[in-house]
């Protein structure tokens, strides 16, 4: 299993395994000479990004099918003592992190420490994202779909867990979502911040809400990935993110004083674009699923809970969250104060007290069931 080698073992099988060259077009193998990035640098930038961390940790790409792995990070916690007199307690699910569109591991940099507090705890970067890798994804939204849930179950073989708590952002939580439906048995407990990809696209969309800028530029980039334009902007591409996305400086400023976040969104984002084709074959234009999770998510065992988390200041509003607990009266719903979309980032520490909670509340619901049981036989 993933979580019984040592820490020092762990980091040894990462630095032996070389991940293997991409294929590629002649345009992509030219753009690493026009952009100033390379594997290393976002090696480089995630290191920087996770010296935040203070909890021990290992790290390793996991092998899977064709060739494929997934960068994967691991804490664990020690087993706490316990009287003779009281059974130890039996340790939560491990709590497994999927990052969104264009993120990484190291995004979650200010949480890891706090959610690896009472149990283990997994971040990886998806199948063609980050420093997993970044293969060739079907051009149909089902297929593009299935090679993630396949590269995530894969994933979970290898590591070793028999079921986890799904907590997912962005795209992960429209692929966590996907996961809980086509592999129930494995999912303890579904956490959902700021999902992408519920709503279905209205018939008669409010264009006029968009400003013309957006449109035109939607227009004009819709036969591209999504961040084609950094990629593009070769040399500039640093400072474009340092720009566009100042934002970022200042949900990172507790822990970094400098461009350590740009960098590493940077170099997370001109890679080779695999991950980006199949989401751009997912959607439609302005950002919405071709299969909206709002239709399926219903489908989800009736025994699974399931959680949303909002940020109250985000551009993705609460009404599929709200739209759906209207059919399943169970489902939690939070929204955190003075948070945007990237809500963990944004109010870190009322993220990582909201998903403690939400865990604490679940492990405790399911002792109380446990023990019902137990008096009933």
């Amino acid at each position: 299993m993933f979580a019984r080698p040592s820490q020092y073992t762990m980091r040894r099988m990462a630095e032996e395994i070389q991940p293997s060259k991409e294929q590629s077009s002649w345009i992509l193998s030219w753009l690493p000479s026009w952009c100033p990035t390379s594997p290393s640098q976002l090696k480089n930038a995630e290191e920087k990004m996770l010296k935040s961390v203070k909890q021990a940790f290992s790290r390793q790409h996991v092998r899977i099918s064709n060739d494929n792995y997934l960068w994967t990070l691991a804490f664990s916690t020690q087993p706490q003592p316990h009287s003779p007199c009281q059974p130890p307690a039996q340790p939560r699910p491990p709590l497994v992190l999927l990052h969104g569109f264009g993120g990484g591991v190291a995004l979650w940099a200010q949480n890891l420490d706090s959610l690896s507090s009472s149990g283990p705890v997994y971040a990886l970067d998806l199948l063609g994202f980050g420093r997993s890798s970044r293969p060739q994804f079907s051009g149909d939204p089902v297929g593009a779909e299935e090679q993630f849930l396949e590269a995530l179950e894969e994933w979970r073989e290898k590591v070793g867990l028999e079921e986890m708590v799904l907590l997912g952002h962005n795209l992960g939580g429209y692929l966590s979502a996907a996961y809980t439906l086509k592999y129930p048995r494995r999912v303890k407990h579904l956490l959902l911040v700021e999902p992408w990809g519920f709503p279905a696209r209205p018939e008669n969309p409010n264009h006029n809400s968009i400003p013309v800028w957006i449109r035109a530029m939607g227009a004009v980039m819709s036969p591209f990935n999504p961040l084609a334009g950094l990629r593009l902007a070769g040399p500039l591409g640093p400072m474009l993110v340092q720009t566009i996305r100042s934002d970022f400086k200042q949900k990172y400023s507790s822990v970094f004083d400098d461009n350590t976040v740009s960098d590493y969104i940077y170099h997370l984002n001109v890679q080779t674009p695999s991950g980006e084709t199949a989401f751009r074959n997912m959607t439609i234009p302005y950002g919405w699923a071709k299969r909206p999770m709002l239709e399926r998510i219903g489908q989800v065992q009736a025994d699974i809970p399931i959680s949303f988390i909002y940020g109250s200041r985000s551009s993705i509003d609460c009404d599929s969250g709200f739209a759906f607990k209207k059919t399943r009266p169970d489902v939690e719903i939070k929204v955190i104060r003075g948070a945007g979309h990237y809500v963990f980032a944004d109010q870190p520490d009322d993220f990582n007290q909201t998903v403690l909670q939400i865990l604490t509340r679940a492990e405790n619901k399911s002792e109380d069931e446990g023990t019902r049981k137990k008096e009933f036989n």
